[in-house]
């Protein structure tokens, strides 16, 4: 008897531990049906090319086009970026404003030529009149005299000290609210 009312005691205790899965099984069900319903609701308004069900209001149609007038623009014929004075997505950010080179433009030969970026200053000379002058070399190794005042192509020769060239360079950045900028150049260690 002992054996029995403590067999009987644990297959309660068994019983009463196991919760009822059916509230869980439920709330399974419900969570499955929402989200089908969500899916379907999804779809039916990404789909384009799909007609309204039966019962539904038609979508009133676009006016005709009169005469004179050209017709509207299709839905979804494409689209068309507008930067609006943004930077244009596609243009390097490794390379901006002054570093690039107007390619619109054809560049003089010669020292008009030559941007700022691209000037080796080899030398400053004293000048018999009482300035200074300078030796610069291009990046095909010629070499010029230039005066303050002189242009290049991207800006202008401010001053010549007697240690480096002060150039006043244009800054071609859309995004710079600065349009020029002045470009220091010392002479090179090893042409000293």
């Amino acid at each position: 008897m002992t054996m029995m009312i403590l067999t009987l005691a644990l297959s309660f205790s068994g019983l009463a531990q196991i919760p009822d899965p059916s509230a869980a099984i439920g709330a399974a069900k419900r969570a499955k049906a929402q989200t089908e319903a969500a899916q379907q609701k999804n779809a039916e308004a990404l789909d384009q090319t799909k007609t309204p069900p039966a019962g539904a209001p038609a979508a009133p149609a676009a006016p005709a086009p009169q005469a004179g007038q050209a017709p509207p623009a299709a839905q979804g014929a494409g689209y068309s970026y507008d930067p609006a004075g943004r930077r244009d997505p596609f243009v390097s950010l490794t390379g901006r404003g002054a570093d690039l080179p107007n390619s619109g433009v054809a560049r003089p030969s010669g020292l008009g030529g030559l941007l700022v970026n691209d000037i080796t200053v080899k030398g400053v000379l004293k000048s018999p009149k009482g300035g200074f002058i300078a030796l610069v070399q291009a990046p095909d190794n010629r070499t010029y005299i230039i005066h303050a005042g002189e242009k290049v192509f991207d800006g202008a020769v401010k001053t010549i000290t007697q240690d480096a060239v002060v150039f006043s360079q244009d800054v071609n950045d859309p995004l710079s609210l600065v349009k020029q900028r002045e470009v220091r150049k010392a002479i090179r260690p090893e042409a000293r």
